[in-house]
């Protein structure tokens, strides 16, 4: 298993609406993601700053298997219009160095 943290960045304006869309995540995307490996998935809001804390088995082949799944093309369709840059799963990915930690 992995941690792997994130930072996206909202379209300014688009708060609320990335609020609502989280408040509960369509059932066959939770399906999607568990059977992907993930075991959580946390994300912070600061304004428009996204910060992501992801556990999962693998994180590229968690990417892999959702890229062309039902449920996150139809996910990633929303997220699109709200993210400031949208995840295409080209293979980049922002993820953040983990730099220090309390041992």
């Amino acid at each position: 298993m992995v941690e792997v943290a994130l930072h996206t960045r909202l379209r300014p304006g688009k708060e609320a609406d990335y609020d609502r869309l989280h408040a509960a995540i369509p059932a066959d995307l939770d399906t999607a993601l568990r059977e992907a490996g993930v075991h959580t998935w946390r994300i912070w809001r600061h304004g428009l700053d996204l910060f992501h804390l992801v556990i999962v088995d693998d994180y590229s082949s968690m990417r892999a298997a959702l890229r062309n799944h039902p449920a996150n093309v139809r996910w990633q369709a929303q997220m699109t219009e709200l993210l400031e840059v949208e995840d295409d799963y080209s293979g980049a990915i922002s993820e953040v160095k983990l730099v220090w930690e309390l041992p």
